[in-house]
């Protein structure tokens, strides 16, 4: 079996890849400044948006790495509101008609949808 896994992956057995994540504080601090002052100029609605580009900007500041702990690609996240706006609606009319209680589902959904837009450039 063991030779039928090395004719697939060209000689060697493929090794797991790690993520480094250099999403610092700074730039913390820099997007929640945004988001607080598009929150107030929109009276709450960007809170809705937020999951998606907070999501984002943490995968796109992620760096894949090979066994050895050498960069060998990065996560390109290529969500954009315009393909999901549809989600948006949907999942802000279900929290408002459930009271609230979809927002805890609407989380682990954001999170998917920035997910499957998500590919990894290799260098």
């Amino acid at each position: 079996m063991e030779n039928s896994i090395q004719a697939l992956s060209g000689n060697s057995i493929a090794r797991p890849a790690k993520f480094r994540c250099n999403f610092s504080v700074t730039e913390a601090i820099g997007s929640i400044i945004i988001w607080i002052i598009l929150s107030i100029v929109t009276l709450g609605l960007a809170l809705l948006i937020f999951p998606y580009y907070l999501n984002r900007a943490v995968l796109n500041k992620t760096e894949v790495l090979d066994a050895a702990g050498r960069p060998i690609g990065r996560l390109d996240c290529q969500f954009n509101l315009a393909s999901s706006i549809g989600h948006v609606i949907l999942w802000f009319l279900l929290i408002i008609v459930t009271l609230g209680l979809a927002s805890f589902i609407y989380v682990y959904r954001v999170l998917r949808v920035v997910l499957n837009e998500t590919r990894i450039s290799y260098y």
